[in-house]
C-alpha cells in the first residue's frame, strides 16, 4: 500500500468512531449482548438510556475501575441475573464515584451481567451537559415514579437511602451511616422487589472532606461544597453484595417500613465492618 493510499485510508476513519472501537471491545459487546434491555428505533428507552453510550461507559471506566482504584467485588453471584431488584449501598467519596464503581461491577458480573439504572439527586441533570449523559449511561432522577415504573420493566435499580447525607458527610464520620429514608423500602414492598444490601469500603478514602463550606454551596445551589483534594484519591475500593433481602407483604404503618429499613442498615453495617476488618491497605 503506498503512502497516499494510507493517509486517504486515515482520513476517511471518523475520530469518534475509532474512539468508541478502540474502547468498546469485544468483550464488551459480548457482555451487553446478554443483557436484555429494550429500546425504541433510535436506540433510547423511555428514560434516555441508550446501549451505545452505556457500551462506551464500560470501556472508559474500565481503567479506573481496574487500576486505579483497583476494585474488588465479593458476592457478585448474588444479584439475580434479570427480573426486578433494588441495590441498596452505604454512599460516600463527595463524587458518586461508588455509583459508577457498582454499576460497572454489575455490567461486568461473570454471573450475569446487568445495565443497572442508579437514582441520582435532583441538582446533578441540571449541570449542562452532564445531565444527558448521565441519562445516556443509565442514572435517573431519584423520583419514587421513576422507580417504580422501571421496577415494573423488571430493571436493577441503585438506589443510596442516604442521599446527600452519606456522600457529603465529613471525614471524620466515615463509615457511619446517616439516616435513611423509607422510599426504597414502600417501593420493595409494592413491587415484591428483593433487596440486594452492598457495603462499600474506600470510597471513603477517594474524596475525603474536612469540610462543607455552606456559604458557597448555597451560593451555587449545591448541596454542599467540600473542603478537601481536588482529585479523587487511589484508594483501593471493596465491594460487598450481600444475599438478597426479601420483605413479604406489606407494612401496616410507618414503625414497621422504619423497622425493615433498620434491618438493611443493619446488613450493610454488618458488610462494610467485614470490608474494613478484610481491608490490608488503604491505598
Amino acid at each position: 500500500m503506498s503512502t497516499v493510499d494510507i493517509f486517504k485510508q486515515l482520513a476517511s476513519v471518523n475520530p469518534g468512531e475509532a474512539l468508541y472501537r478502540r474502547l468498546v471491545t469485544p468483550e464488551i459487546e459480548a457482555l451487553f449482548a446478554r443483557i436484555p434491555k429494550p429500546v425504541g428505533s433510535f436506540g433510547y428507552d423511555p428514560w434516555g438510556y441508550n446501549e451505545n453510550a452505556a457500551k462506551l461507559a464500560v470501556g472508559i471506566f474500565r481503567w479506573l475501575y481496574e487500576h486505579y482504584f483497583r476494585v474488588t467485588a465479593h458476592g457478585l453471584e448474588h444479584v439475580p441475573p434479570q427480573g426486578r431488584v433494588l441495590i441498596v449501598p452505604n454512599h460516600s467519596g463527595q463524587l458518586p464515584l461508588d455509583g459508577v464503581l457498582i454499576g460497572y461491577a454489575l455490567a461486568t458480573n461473570p454471573h450475569g451481567p446487568r445495565a443497572a439504572r442508579a437514582m441520582i439527586e435532583r441538582f446533578f441533570p441540571t449541570v449542562p451537559w452532564l445531565g444527558n449523559w448521565l441519562n445516556a449511561v443509565g442514572a435517573v432522577i431519584g423520583d419514587p415514579l421513576n422507580c417504580s415504573k422501571m421496577l415494573e420493566q423488571e430493571e436493577a435499580i441503585i438506589v443510596f437511602p442516604e442521599g446527600v447525607r452519606g456522600s457529603g458527610k465529613l471525614y471524620k464520620q466515615r463509615y457511619q451511616l446517616q439516616r435513611f429514608g423509607n422510599g426504597f423500602m414502600h417501593l420493595a414492598l409494592q413491587h415484591r422487589a428483593p433487596i440486594v444490601p452492598v457495603g462499600v469500603v474506600g470510597c471513603e478514602e477517594t474524596m475525603p472532606s474536612f469540610a462543607n463550606i455552606a456559604p458557597l454551596a448555597r451560593l451555587l445551589g449545591l448541596p454542599y461544597v467540600p473542603l478537601g483534594p481536588l482529585l479523587p484519591l487511589p484508594a483501593r475500593v471493596y465491594l460487598y453484595f450481600g444475599e438478597p433481602m426479601v420483605f413479604e407483604g406489606s407494612a401496616k404503618s410507618e414503625e414497621e417500613v422504619n423497622a425493615r429499613v433498620e434491618q438493611v442498615k443493619e446488613r450493610i453495617r454488618e458488610l462494610i465492618a467485614r470490608g474494613l476488618k478484610e481491608r490490608q491497605q488503604i491505598f
